[in-house]
Protein backbone atom coordinates (compact mmCIF):
# COMPACT_ATOMS: atom_id res chain seq x y z
CA UNK A 1 0.00 0.00 0.00
CA UNK A 2 0.97 3.57 -0.65
CA UNK A 3 1.61 5.72 2.22
CA UNK A 4 -0.15 9.26 2.30
CA UNK A 5 2.89 11.06 1.26
CA UNK A 6 3.49 9.10 -1.90
CA UNK A 7 0.00 9.25 -3.00
CA UNK A 8 0.13 13.14 -2.10
CA UNK A 9 3.10 12.94 -4.31
CA UNK A 10 1.15 11.15 -7.22
CA UNK A 11 -1.79 13.09 -7.29
CA UNK A 12 -0.31 16.46 -6.84
CA UNK A 13 1.93 15.32 -10.29
CA UNK A 14 -1.74 15.98 -11.53
CA UNK A 15 -1.63 20.10 -12.42
CA UNK A 16 -5.01 20.37 -13.53
CA UNK A 17 -5.70 19.76 -9.78
CA UNK A 18 -6.26 21.78 -6.91
CA UNK A 19 -5.41 21.04 -3.49
CA UNK A 20 -8.10 22.06 -0.94
CA UNK A 21 -7.25 20.58 2.54
CA UNK A 22 -10.20 19.85 4.40
CA UNK A 23 -10.68 18.64 8.40
CA UNK A 24 -8.75 15.67 10.38
CA UNK A 25 -5.80 16.60 7.94
CA UNK A 26 -7.67 14.94 5.03
CA UNK A 27 -6.91 16.50 1.44
CA UNK A 28 -9.66 16.94 -1.34
CA UNK A 29 -8.21 17.76 -4.78
CA UNK A 30 -10.40 19.58 -7.24
CA UNK A 31 -10.81 19.89 -11.23
CA UNK A 32 -12.03 23.21 -11.71
CA UNK A 33 -12.56 22.69 -15.02
CA UNK A 34 -15.09 20.00 -14.84
CA UNK A 35 -17.74 20.34 -17.88
CA UNK A 36 -20.25 18.97 -15.02
CA UNK A 37 -21.07 19.78 -11.17
CA UNK A 38 -18.63 17.50 -9.95
CA UNK A 39 -15.31 18.97 -9.48
CA UNK A 40 -14.00 16.83 -6.33
CA UNK A 41 -11.25 14.14 -8.31
CA UNK A 42 -9.51 13.34 -4.99
CA UNK A 43 -11.75 13.20 -1.79
CA UNK A 44 -10.64 12.99 1.57
CA UNK A 45 -7.22 11.78 1.31
CA UNK A 46 -6.72 10.67 4.64
CA UNK A 47 -2.95 10.20 6.39
CA UNK A 48 -3.76 6.68 6.93
CA UNK A 49 -3.70 6.11 3.35
CA UNK A 50 -7.44 5.95 3.08
CA UNK A 51 -9.18 7.89 0.06
CA UNK A 52 -11.55 8.40 -2.69
CA UNK A 53 -11.25 9.15 -6.36
CA UNK A 54 -14.34 10.26 -8.25
CA UNK A 55 -15.36 7.35 -10.63
CA UNK A 56 -19.07 7.37 -11.39
CA UNK A 57 -18.38 8.01 -15.39
CA UNK A 58 -15.92 6.05 -15.65
CA UNK A 59 -18.02 2.62 -15.69
CA UNK A 60 -15.22 0.39 -14.70
CA UNK A 61 -15.12 0.47 -10.99
CA UNK A 62 -17.26 -0.31 -8.04
CA UNK A 63 -18.15 3.03 -6.96
CA UNK A 64 -20.50 4.00 -3.58
CA UNK A 65 -23.21 6.32 -3.87
CA UNK A 66 -21.49 9.28 -4.30
CA UNK A 67 -19.60 7.78 -7.61
CA UNK A 68 -16.30 7.26 -5.61
CA UNK A 69 -13.87 4.42 -5.70
CA UNK A 70 -11.97 3.67 -2.26
CA UNK A 71 -7.94 3.71 -3.72
CA UNK A 72 -6.51 2.80 -0.53
CA UNK A 73 -4.67 -0.32 -1.98
CA UNK A 74 -4.20 1.17 -5.04
CA UNK A 75 -0.77 1.03 -6.40
CA UNK A 76 1.19 3.70 -8.47
CA UNK A 77 0.20 2.71 -11.66
CA UNK A 78 -3.50 1.89 -10.75
CA UNK A 79 -3.72 5.55 -8.48
CA UNK A 80 -2.27 7.39 -11.78
CA UNK A 81 -4.68 5.56 -14.07
CA UNK A 82 -7.82 6.22 -12.25
CA UNK A 83 -6.86 10.00 -11.56
CA UNK A 84 -6.56 10.39 -15.20
CA UNK A 85 -9.64 8.55 -16.20
CA UNK A 86 -11.18 10.25 -13.57
CA UNK A 87 -10.29 13.89 -15.03
CA UNK A 88 -10.93 12.74 -18.61
CA UNK A 89 -14.86 11.58 -17.66
CA UNK A 90 -15.08 15.29 -16.03
CA UNK A 91 -14.34 17.27 -19.20
CA UNK A 92 -16.35 14.40 -21.03
CA UNK A 93 -12.99 13.34 -23.15
CA UNK A 94 -14.27 9.60 -22.61
CA UNK A 95 -17.25 7.83 -22.57
CA UNK A 96 -18.05 5.25 -19.63
CA UNK A 97 -17.89 1.29 -20.43
CA UNK A 98 -20.75 1.11 -22.36
CA UNK A 99 -19.99 0.09 -25.93
CA UNK A 100 -22.33 1.31 -28.36
CA UNK A 101 -22.06 -1.17 -30.85
CA UNK A 102 -22.55 -4.06 -28.40
CA UNK A 103 -25.50 -1.71 -26.73
CA UNK A 104 -29.30 -2.76 -25.99
CA UNK A 105 -31.03 -1.11 -23.89
CA UNK A 106 -30.67 -0.78 -19.88
CA UNK A 107 -33.73 -0.24 -17.60
CA UNK A 108 -33.92 2.76 -14.58
CA UNK A 109 -36.53 2.60 -12.04
CA UNK A 110 -37.15 5.36 -9.75
CA UNK A 111 -38.38 5.08 -5.80
CA UNK A 112 -42.18 4.98 -7.03
CA UNK A 113 -41.36 2.15 -9.41
CA UNK A 114 -41.29 4.07 -12.26
CA UNK A 115 -39.21 2.76 -14.91
CA UNK A 116 -37.24 4.46 -18.23
CA UNK A 117 -35.48 2.33 -20.70
CA UNK A 118 -32.03 3.56 -22.09
CA UNK A 119 -31.60 2.31 -25.74
CA UNK A 120 -28.43 3.16 -28.47
CA UNK A 121 -30.04 4.48 -31.42
CA UNK A 122 -28.62 5.98 -34.95
CA UNK A 123 -26.06 7.19 -32.89
CA UNK A 124 -28.31 8.58 -30.25
CA UNK A 125 -28.81 7.93 -26.66
CA UNK A 126 -33.20 7.39 -25.87
CA UNK A 127 -34.82 7.14 -23.09
CA UNK A 128 -38.09 5.74 -22.97
CA UNK A 129 -41.08 5.62 -20.76
CA UNK A 130 -43.18 2.28 -22.34
CA UNK A 131 -43.40 3.52 -26.03
CA UNK A 132 -42.84 7.23 -25.56
CA UNK A 133 -39.76 8.85 -25.66
CA UNK A 134 -38.30 10.71 -22.96
CA UNK A 135 -35.84 12.35 -23.88
CA UNK A 136 -32.78 12.02 -26.59
CA UNK A 137 -28.82 12.30 -25.87
CA UNK A 138 -25.84 12.78 -27.99
CA UNK A 139 -23.68 10.38 -25.02
CA UNK A 140 -24.55 7.71 -22.32
CA UNK A 141 -23.20 10.25 -19.96
CA UNK A 142 -25.35 12.52 -20.66
CA UNK A 143 -28.64 10.01 -20.73
CA UNK A 144 -27.34 8.70 -16.95
CA UNK A 145 -27.17 12.41 -15.72
CA UNK A 146 -30.58 13.37 -16.56
CA UNK A 147 -31.70 9.86 -14.95
CA UNK A 148 -29.91 10.28 -12.12
CA UNK A 149 -31.39 13.67 -12.06
CA UNK A 150 -34.90 12.47 -12.28
CA UNK A 151 -34.51 10.37 -9.38
CA UNK A 152 -33.83 6.99 -11.25
CA UNK A 153 -31.46 4.27 -10.80
CA UNK A 154 -30.19 1.76 -12.94
CA UNK A 155 -31.80 -1.56 -12.06
CA UNK A 156 -30.30 -4.80 -11.46
CA UNK A 157 -29.55 -6.74 -14.63
CA UNK A 158 -30.15 -10.22 -14.37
Amino acid sequence: MLTFEEKLHIIESFPELTRKDVSLKRVNFHYEESNNDRKNVVYHLHPNGNGFVYTEFIGQYEYDERGMTNIRDFTEEELRLVIRESIDSLTGNIEVETAQEDFVEETWINSDAHTLVVTYEHEMWNVYAGKLLDGTFPSYNEAKQYLEEEGFKKAKQK
